[in-house]
């Protein structure tokens, strides 16, 4: 794993279970979120970005990860537009995938864990081809 997460904990959890219910997914996420807000690199733009709106942000990744990972399609919406403007490159994108990875595997085990972590890889690896397309090409995203 990447150097700046050596050492790192930001979970103290002394089991592993399942992603299984909305509870476990709100877990995930609060977790998550936790460890990025007190993240040198990530946590300033996200703290640019959502001010004071971080209770939004999490429920919108509270559906965005139930539909995504239980099925129950609670999630609409457009997740790239939000992210097409951020000052964000490889780095970070390298970054949030080692802060969810880590947060995944201190929290869970199986099947949904490994689905999570394999999802975010995707969505990371997506998200980085249309920002490097849209500032090559000078391209705003529709909102």
């Amino acid at each position: 794993m990447q150097s700046f997460l050596q050492g790192l904990t930001c979970v103290k959890i002394a089991f592993m279970k399942s992603i299984e219910s909305l509870e476990d997914i709100k877990m995930l996420v609060d977790t998550f979120y936790g460890c990025v807000r007190k993240d040198e690199l990530l946590g300033p733009i996200f703290s640019e970005k959502l001010g004071d709106h971080w209770e939004n942000h999490l429920t919108k990744m509270y559906s965005f990860w139930q539909t995504v990972l239980l099925g129950t399609y609670t999630y609409s919406g457009r997740p790239f537009p939000p992210h097409a403007q951020l000052p964000v490159d490889k780095q970070h994108f390298e970054r949030w995938l080692a802060l969810f990875e880590q947060t995944v595997d201190e929290l869970f085990e199986g099947e949904k864990a490994d689905e999570a972590k394999w999802r975010a890889h995707k969505m990371a690896e997506m998200f980085q081809y249309k920002i490097a397309y849209l500032r090559e090409h000078q391209k705003h995203p529709l909102h």
